[in-house]
């Protein structure tokens, strides 16, 4: 990725190595959410945009546990389980389903994809925010 190219949609099929692959500025540009974690479940990565829409400023954001500190409306068996599912299996994940989020404001639609690939280091959750949309 790159500025003299398009960003990335959130469909996009290559998206994972692109994130790996993307600087904190880069992340910065594109227009969903971006919630990277290491293998101990700690944020290493937060964009401009999630940190924006979620309130949650991004040096404050950063080590926290993702589905503990940061986001416990995804500590269940349809968010973080497909993670553990995935790395116990050592198979890759790429999942994209709708989701309402609920932790610390109304009740809201959005589409999520979930991403991780065995000897990567760092997982993703994406947040598309759908416009409009409440649930």
């Amino acid at each position: 990725m790159n500025t003299t190219t398009a960003l990335p949609s959130f469909e996009q099929t290559d998206l994972l190595g692109q994130l790996q692959a993307a600087s904190d500025a880069q992340l910065d540009e594109l227009p969903f959410g971006v919630i990277g974690f290491d293998g101990n479940q700690r944020v290493c990565r937060y964009n401009r945009v999630e940190s924006t829409l979620a309130n949650f400023p991004v040096q404050e954001v950063l080590g926290q546990h993702v589905f503990v500190e940061l986001a416990p409306c995804l500590n269940n068996y349809l968010v973080a389980g497909r993670f553990d599912e995935a790395q116990g299996a050592a198979q890759a994940l790429d999942a994209t389903m709708p989701y309402v989020l609920t932790f610390r404001m109304r009740p809201t639609k959005v589409r999520m994809r979930l991403l991780a690939e065995p000897g990567q280091a760092v997982r993703y959750i994406l947040v598309d925010r759908l416009q409009g949309a409440r649930a």
